[in-house]
């Protein structure tokens, strides 16, 4: 998949572990944080949005305290983040990060 010669293309991602959130900046000027339970919350992976066209799986609640273990890039268009609880199945494309991290206008 190669992202859209448009697509807002991350220029820096940050873990701030003290304050328990991504920091993401944008070739298109726009930056933001999310916060480490909203990235696991927001896991784009089968087991947390489902398989097909069902329901989503019921998840069980994310730790208050989840933090991120480690994270690598996959490709030219993503990143898997390593979450404390395991989880870890999530491909978080950069759209999705611009997504999470920028507030609609």
């Amino acid at each position: 998949m190669t992202p859209s010669p448009t697509a807002p293309w991350p220029r820096k991602l940050t873990f701030r572990k003290s304050a328990a959130c991504l920091h993401v900046a944008f070739d298109d000027d726009t930056e933001g944080e999310i916060a480490y339970r909203r990235l696991r919350e927001a896991s784009p992976s089968a087991e947390v949005r489902g398989h097909g066209s069902g329901p989503p799986p019921q998840q069980p609640s994310v730790p208050e305290d989840i933090s991120v273990e480690r994270a690598e890039p996959v490709g030219r268009y993503a990143v898997r983040i390593h979450f404390s609880d395991g989880h870890n199945s999530g491909l978080y494309t950069w759209a999705l990060l611009h997504e999470l991290a920028v507030p609609a206008a």
